[in-house]
């Protein structure tokens, strides 16, 4: 196949690994690379960056991420690059589990623990819970007043215990939220009910989960 015709085929599959373009077109790695930077594609943001997409072919939402199916691609680069970005477009900063959420990646994830050390990036711990904020001092000052007032009116589980909540609800799905509760209470500080409702509905797991959910 000649590089018109490879070209095709990947615009019409959307997204394509190295192995794939090499089959395509067959040639080495090193050759199915230097196509790539000459078409200027994007490298997936999660799945070790093995997929790649043509410029022209993402549309991207509010966070600067285009999903297809299982793989995320970001306008602003790689995954450190974009939950910075992230981060200071954020009016109010972004907790640990915000950040997981939005990029699919593992609640205890060990990646975002080391975005406090990336320049761009200011961790504070609040209520039990790290929160990422831009270190312009400007966004900074106005995240973390915004970051405050949310709290007042939404008491969130810390860190610690939305992932008590995640792993227990994967392992025991027609859990009732008094149950999840008592659960998080035993294992970390106590916590009520309805701040366990309050985090499963922002996260949308309340409405597949509304028959035992009560």
């Amino acid at each position: 196949m000649n590089e018109k015709q490879a070209l095709e085929q990947f615009r019409q599959q959307k997204i394509i690994t190295i192995d794939q373009l090499v089959d395509l077109l067959t040639c080495s790695v090193i050759t199915a690379r230097r196509r790539l930077k000459k078409w200027k594609t994007y490298t997936s943001v999660n799945q070790n960056g093995r997929y790649y997409a043509l410029p022209q072919i993402p549309v991207f939402d509010d966070n600067g991420l285009w999903r297809y199916r299982t793989v995320i691609f970001s306008k602003h680069g790689n995954l450190t690059q974009t939950i910075v970005a992230m981060i200071e477009a954020s009016p109010k900063g972004l907790s640990a589990i915000q950040i997981a959420d939005i990029l699919d990646l593992p609640p205890n994830s060990s990646f975002i623990s080391r975005i406090k050390n990336v320049i761009g990036v200011k961790r504070e711990k609040h209520q039990g819970k790290f929160v990422y904020f831009s270190d312009q001092p400007e966004v900074y000052s106005r995240q973390q007043g915004r970051w405050f007032e949310r709290q007042d009116s939404v008491d969130f589980p810390t860190d610690t215990q939305a992932i008590i909540i995640l792993v227990y609800l994967i392992k025991h799905p027609g859990v009732s939220i008094d149950q999840l509760a008592k659960q998080v209470s035993k294992k970390d500080k106590l916590i009520d009910s309805n701040s366990v409702r309050r985090f499963l509905q922002f996260h949308g797991l309340l409405k597949k989960n509304a028959d035992t959910m009560r």
